[in-house]
């Protein structure tokens, strides 16, 4: 490319032949394409995911294959290739809808926001605007936010954490006053909800959410994440099996 690109695309592989073709294609169909750079890092695939990335490479501005340590390992080593203003992530088995397209071209328009949209997951748009609380109990879709690229200058993902670095460095980037979260009302992606997100719990996150939602959240949230954990363990004192 060479024009700078305005949207740099990253998409991080292992053994996705059967469902790359679909995700870049989804990508080289929208209608800002050309101010949209694609940085694809596989993980050594040998299911012919590298054969169809050479099938694309005229459409790919950068992509290479090596072993990594998981998908935030991989998402960090593309990080260090981008030419863009702002920074999207997706999955090899995800899609993006036509709605991103305009989404990029009516609102990325200040460097202090992280913006994001909606996501549709199994059919259902998914998750509208997500308020301080929420982002600390539940997070926000990764498919669902365009980061600027100045968060990457400062911040990279946890590798300790498999399936929920994303969650995390949000977590961060709601205590950093350099930057506000802002939502907009597209539907900008199909999100595959049996990717890595299923793959199961993030045993070493899960052990540091508590911590993370003490450091990176007001008063009030940690207040409400407290007496949320407390009620839970109540109940389950109470519907616990009496074997005496």
């Amino acid at each position: 490319m060479k024009k700078q690109p305005f949207v740099s695309i990253i998409c991080v592989t292992y053994n996705v032949a059967s469902c790359i073709s679909g995700c870049i294609d989804s990508i080289i169909e929208q209608r800002c394409a050309n101010h949209v750079e694609l940085i694809i890092i596989d993980g050594n695939s040998t299911d012919g995911t590298q054969e169809i990335l050479k099938r694309y490479e005229d459409r790919i501005a950068f992509w290479k294959s090596e072993p990594d340590k998981g998908i935030y390992d991989a998402m960090n080593k593309a990080l260090e290739y981008i030419r863009g203003q702002w920074v999207y992530f997706i999955g090899a088995d995800d899609r993006l809808l036509s709605d991103f397209s305009t989404f990029v071209e009516n609102e990325l328009k200040d460097q202090h926001k992280v913006y994001y949209a909606n996501v549709l997951r199994e059919g259902i748009k998914s998750r509208g605007f997500v308020s301080g609380y929420e982002q600390a109990k539940g997070g926000i879709f990764h498919q669902a936010i365009i980061y600027p690229a100045s968060v990457f200058k400062k911040y990279r993902y946890n590798t300790e954490y498999k399936v929920s670095a994303d969650y995390a460095l949000n977590m961060q980037l709601h205590r950093d006053k350099s930057y506000e979260f802002e939502y907009r009302e597209y539907i900008i992606a199909y999100f595959n909800s049996t990717g890595v997100s299923s793959y199961g719990e993030d045993e070493v996150f899960l052990r540091d959410k508590r911590k993370l939602v003490m450091e990176n959240f007001g008063i009030v949230v940690r207040f409400r994440y407290n007496f949320r954990i407390i009620k839970h363990k109540l109940r389950k004192k109470r519907i616990r099996p009496n074997n005496n």
